[in-house]
């Protein structure tokens, strides 16, 4: 995963200091949380909806705008992303081969990525990939995939398994991912 992303992060302009005075004035320069700057075109700017209201709201074009939700690992996948959308090229492969490789917290990390961007595509994709894979898993699966702590005595819950058996039929096994 991390060659992948080194890989992504190569294609992009990355430095992690101001850019100077010559670098393109119509480029946005955004930093991360981890202190890494990324620099984007104003179309994928508008994919993202808290920078465009940053970048709307802002008269100094020069400054870099501050993502402290976002880090460097999770925004060449989003900007990735949003190069697909805009050419329209945003196939069922290209979205299979999106998540292929990361794991349930890369996932999770994104799809809030994705919501403190205001990104609607993305986050309904997310939220779908996440939905698949908990789908007809066991309880304790899901409240592992989610960090939630029963809230139920042993008892409770054995009553309510015993009451409701109907809904833990057809469960999927659950693995270590």
């Amino acid at each position: 995963m991390a060659e992948e992303i080194l890989s992504k992060m190569s294609s992009l302009s990355i430095s992690k200091t101001e850019p100077d005075a010559s670098s393109s004035s119509s480029m946005i320069s955004l930093m991360t949380a981890d202190g890494v700057i990324f620099e984007i075109e104003p179309l994928i700017a508008k994919e993202m909806k808290t920078v465009q209201s940053f970048i709307d709201e802002t008269s100094d074009s020069t400054s870099t705008i501050p993502l402290p939700n976002i880090y460097s690992d999770q925004l060449p996948l989003i900007i990735e992303y949003c190069r697909k959308q805009i050419s329209e090229k945003i196939t069922k492969e290209f979205k299979a081969e999106f998540v292929k490789d990361l794991n349930n917290e890369e996932v999770k990390d994104l799809f809030l990525a994705a919501n403190y961007l205001n990104m609607d595509h993305l986050f309904d994709y997310l939220s779908q990939v996440i939905a698949d894979r908990i789908a007809n898993r066991s309880v304790e699966y899901v409240r592992k995939y989610f960090g939630v702590e029963s809230d139920f005595t042993p008892e409770e819950e054995a009553t309510i398994r015993k009451e409701r058996a109907w809904a833990f039929t057809g469960v999927i096994e659950d693995d270590d991912d």
